[in-house]
C-alpha cells in the first residue's frame, strides 16, 4: 500500500512539474506574439507557403499593413548561396495577371546578421528588387505599397523606395499575396509572421 501511495505522489508531482514547465514555455512564447488583431501566418518546416493563403481578389491603389516577426525569422539555408534569396511577405498581383507577370510585394530575408525588407516586383515577367531597410525582430513595422501610375512606391517605417510599374491598369487589379519562403529552399523550421492591414 505504501508503494502505491508513493507512486501516486511521485506521479502527481511529476505531472505538476510538467504542467508548470509547459505553462512557463507557453508564457515565454506568448511574449513574442502580438495582439489578436493580427493574422498569424505560419510557414511550416519543409513548406514554401503559409497556412493563411486563401486567394482574395481586389483592386488596389495602396496596401497598408503592419508586420511583426519573432525569432523564427532567423534561419540558415542548406546551401549558403540561398541565404541571399528573398522570401515574400505581403503584397498584390497587378494588371489582372498572374503574380509572376505583374505584382508588387515587400520581401524579406535574414542575411549578414540582420532582418532585411525589400521592394520586390514583377513587370512583364521580369523580377526586380531593392533593399528598403533593416528591421528589428519583435517590433511592429509599418509598411505600404502604392500603385502610382508608372511606379510602385514601397515604404517601410518611413524608408521609401520606388520601382517601375509597367501595368496598363490605372489601379492594381489582382489578388493578395501572402508570406512565402524561398527561393530554392523550403523553410528550415516553422516561421511565424503576424500581419494586420491598416
Amino acid at each position: 500500500m505504501k508503494n502505491i501511495l508513493a507512486k501516486i505522489i511521485i506521479c502527481t508531482i511529476a505531472l505538476f512539474q510538467l504542467t508548470s514547465c509547459k505553462k512557463a514555455i507557453d508564457n515565454l512564447i506568448n511574449k513574442e506574439q502580438p495582439s489578436n488583431s493580427y493574422i498569424h501566418h505560419v510557414i511550416k518546416a519543409g513548406s514554401h507557403s503559409s497556412n493563411n493563403s486563401a486567394i482574395k481578389s481586389g483592386e488596389f491603389t495602396q496596401l497598408n499593413f503592419v508586420v511583426k516577426f519573432d525569432s523564427s525569422a532567423v534561419y540558415s539555408t542548406v546551401d549558403p548561396a540561398n541565404q541571399y534569396d528573398i522570401n515574400k511577405l505581403y503584397g498584390f498581383a497587378d494588371n489582372n495577371s498572374h503574380h509572376h507577370q505583374f505584382s508588387a510585394r515587400v520581401g524579406w530575408r535574414w542575411s549578414d546578421g540582420a532582418l532585411r525588407l525589400f521592394a520586390y516586383n514583377y513587370n512583364d515577367g521580369i523580377v526586380d528588387y531593392r533593399e528598403i531597410t533593416q528591421i528589428n525582430i519583435g517590433t511592429e513595422v509599418n509598411c505600404s505599397i502604392k500603385a502610382d501610375g508608372s511606379q510602385y512606391i514601397f515604404i517601410v517605417n518611413g524608408h521609401s523606395v520606388s520601382m517601375p510599374r509597367t501595368s496598363k491598369a490605372a489601379t492594381a487589379i489582382g489578388y493578395r499575396l501572402y508570406p512565402y519562403f524561398g527561393g530554392n529552399e523550403t523553410a528550415p523550421h516553422d516561421i511565424h509572421i503576424w500581419i494586420k492591414e491598416k
